[in-house]
């Protein structure tokens, strides 16, 4: 039985207000679900009532609320499962024949990313053959002459798309679970080969060990990323994003164990080696030790910067790439809030609610996923109630909440938000069913039932009950409670398997996990404006704005007050400055100022340049890209520059001109040059996703007809780089 003090301890908790079994209030605000005939339910709340049919699923639990929102999460599934998509940028809204599911009520088609994170959060064991529709749908061959091969859509996206978002091998994060139908295994493989080249030649880079893109999930840049990037995004695409590198660690993860599978030893190993130095360098450049949290992303030049995300966090923590301490810390150091985590910290002052100041229900999954890993019953049992909360409040699973009232709405004049919130979103509607399966009765990916139950959720979940049990086609799991409970995590004691029911035993085990972090800094203090570097003798006079911190080349000089004197260096000398607030906490950086010799080489292809001096050297286009907006489309320019340098072998550098405002800067690369030597540049295409025969679908802008890889090309600016930023 409880003891009297944990008792106690739970009365206090957030859990106390009618352990949450019938009924839960927030804010003011109610929510009460009540039993029906036939398994269905009704729940009300400050939407009014709502009916809630039965599923082929079901909980049995002390908490009607608990079990009928489980219900609730299997008939918006149910209305989420379609014959035909559409979005106004395909086939001009018409419909598009497909078995599989839709994103949500305001997404009625299917995306990447939501559909392979919602798979991977569970619907693969539901409908296995939708689910591969769905997947299926998101891969397509080549329609452009000398890119064979199949791969893997990045849907559209910021500055027109990949490779400003690199985090369409997400792909494979779902795909993992589909492998038993042959005929998907082979084009998985093949996709998976072909997409992981790809990724390779024009995302990767050498030198840090890191492949460049947006953060996943997170694609609205003035939500996440520097203001500045509103209009530009050729930053974004130069930079390392925590959560896109996870996802390529994972998807060679998989890639080493297929090649394995297949009898491809010398593929096994090389892919195998690929993700062991991923996981190297992500660990290297990422973590913040002052912070003990993962970085959300760093700069092109792997300046930090210091903003974090929980989908990241939380990947890092499940894919096994934070291991032991670190992954405690990475977890338990992400703050919260009374309604759940937000999705990034710290917030941003100046912009409304959707991913900033924002709680996402799949988010809190896979942050439920990762505290399962690290046996954290705190933040088990927060992430479990805020997905509960929503939904109950909601009447649906909505796609986000706003992070301190967690409504689907607040007004704040331009603030307000979260600006898009659709009802039923796949993502979160996983995220519930997740949360059952896999958070409270432990259903692992292979079978087992492996439970972490906080023991705060017991008096919600058994009552006086001795047992609760989770009843899916086929298969009925069991657990029984301990007669005493002395510790804050149940775990499996004992396992017994008869016909299809699976009865574990719980023991309770003092986890010593430490509290959840509450009280951090909301928001994040303004950035400055960009430094100004003047030449001052054998130095440069830098000036900033008020008391500042200077970064150099990616290196953080250190605090500065309105001005600073810098040594001249020879080679590129590109400066940012941050602001930090009473609490410690920094802004994001300013844009850069890059002072030093350059040359800018125009005319005709091929073009010639002769080095002034022996080493390294950054090389970028003037460029513009007028054939699509900021936000969206498919047609960022994607080239490869070779430089042939008095007969050394030819070196390609990939440089990308998204989508642009005017002229400017395109993603930067490096080569090598003897002093003296004459380089000769010459253009190779590249490939983007208008090239993908999926493309012929789009008709929301330009590359839909037929493919487009062209921007205005003016100077290349080269620059040489210091000794000590060589590699």
């Amino acid at each position: 039985m409880l003891s009297a003090v944990l008792i106690a301890a739970l009365a206090a908790g957030p859990a106390a207000d009618g352990a949450w079994r019938t009924e839960l209030r927030w804010h003011g605000q109610q929510a009460r679900m009540q039993a029906q005939a036939g398994g269905r339910y009704l729940l009300s709340g400050p939407f009014g009532q709502r009916a809630v049919n039965a599923g082929a699923m079901r909980a049995d639990t002390a908490s009607p609320l608990f079990d009928g929102l489980f219900q609730m999460a299997q008939d918006d599934l149910a209305q989420d499962v379609v014959d035909a998509i559409r979005d106004p940028a395909y086939d001009h809204g018409r419909p598009i024949p497909c078995h599989c599911y839709v994103t949500g009520v305001k997404w009625p088609y299917v995306w990447t990313r939501d559909l392979s994170y919602s798979i991977d959060l569970g619907l693969w064991r539901l409908d296995p053959e939708r689910a591969r529709n769905g997947l299926r749908f998101k891969l397509s061959a080549a329609r452009a002459p000398g890119a064979p091969g199949l791969y893997a859509m990045q849907d559209t996206g910021s500055g027109g798309s990949w490779p400003i978002s690199t985090d369409r091998v997400v792909w494979f994060l779902g795909a993992r679970h589909l492998l038993g139908d042959k005929g998907f295994a082979g084009a998985t493989w093949r996709a998976l080969r072909d997409t992981l080249a790809q990724e390779r030649r024009y995302a990767f880079d050498a030198a840090l060990g890191l492949y460049r893109g947006e953060t996943s999930f997170l694609d609205w840049r003035e939500q996440t990323y520097p203001a500045w990037t509103a209009d530009n995004v050729a930053f974004i695409g130069q930079s390392f994003a925590l959560s896109t590198n996870v996802l390529h660690y994972q998807a060679l993860d998989l890639a080493a164990a297929q090649a394995r599978a297949r009898g491809d030893a010398g593929a096994a190993a090389d892919y195998r080696a690929q993700a062991d130095a991923l996981k190297a360098a992500i660990n290297a450049r990422f973590w913040r030790a002052d912070r003990g949290l993962y970085m959300s992303y760093l700069g092109g030049d792997g300046t930090p910067y210091d903003t974090y995300d929980l989908l990241g966090t939380a990947l890092a923590v499940t894919s096994g790439l934070a291991e032991g301490e670190r992954a405690r810390q990475a977890l338990a150091n992400y703050p919260t809030w009374d309604a759940g985590s937000p999705v990034i910290w710290p917030e941003r002052r100046d912009q409304p609610v959707y991913h900033n100041r924002a709680i996402w229900p799949f988010v809190s999954a896979y942050a439920l996923r990762a505290a399962r890993a690290t046996d954290d019953p705190a933040r088990i049992a927060h992430e479990l109630r805020s997905i509960m909360r929503g939904a109950a409040l909601a009447g649906s699973n909505m796609e986000n909440y706003e992070l301190e009232s967690q409504a689907v709405h607040v007004d704040e004049g331009r603030l307000s938000g979260p600006v898009v919130n659709s009802p039923r979103q796949l993502w979160s509607v996983a995220a519930y069913i997740a949360a059952v399966t896999e958070g409270v009765f432990g259903l692992a990916d292979d079978g087992r039932v492996e439970p972490k139950l906080p023991a705060a959720l017991v008096p919600m979940l058994f009552g006086e009950r001795k047992a609760i049990a989770l009843d899916l086609p086929g298969r009925r799991i069991v657990l029984q409670r301990p007669e005493r409970i002395d510790g804050d995590l149940l775990v499996a004691d004992a396992t017994a398997t008869q016909g299809d029911t699976t009865t574990v035993t719980l023991k309770a085990i003092a986890a010593k996990a430490p509290p959840l972090r509450t009280g951090a800094t909301l928001y994040a203090p303004d950035a400055p404006p960009a430094p100004v570097a003047q030449a001052d003798g054998d130095g440069w006079r830098v000036q900033v704005d008020g008391k500042a911190v200077l970064y150099a080349n990616g290196r953080r000089i250190g605090a500065v007050d309105g001005q600073a004197q810098l040594p001249k260096q020879a080679g590129l000398l590109c400066l940012s400055a941050t602001r930090i607030d009473a609490n410690g906490l920094e802004s994001l950086h300013s844009p850069d100022t890059c002072v030093g010799a350059a040359a800018n080489v125009g005319g005709a292809w091929p073009r010639a340049w002769k080095a002034p001096a022996g080493g390294r050297y950054r090389v970028a286009f003037d460029y513009a890209n007028p054939h699509g907006p900021i936000n969206t489309g498919i047609t960022a320019a994607v080239k490869t520059l070779v430089a042939s340098c008095d007969g050394a072998a030819p070196q390609r550098v990939p440089l990308v001109m998204p989508h642009s405002v005017g002229t400017q800067r395109s993603t930067w690369g490096t080569f090598a040059a003897k002093a003296g030597a004459t380089c000769r540049f010459a253009l190779e295409d590249g490939f983007n996703m208008s090239y993908l025969a999926h493309a012929v679908h789009y008709t929301g802008g330009k590359g839909g007809d037929k493919p487009l890889n062209e921007a205005e090309l003016g100077d290349l600016v080269i620059a040489p780089l210091p000794a000590r930023d060589t590699p």
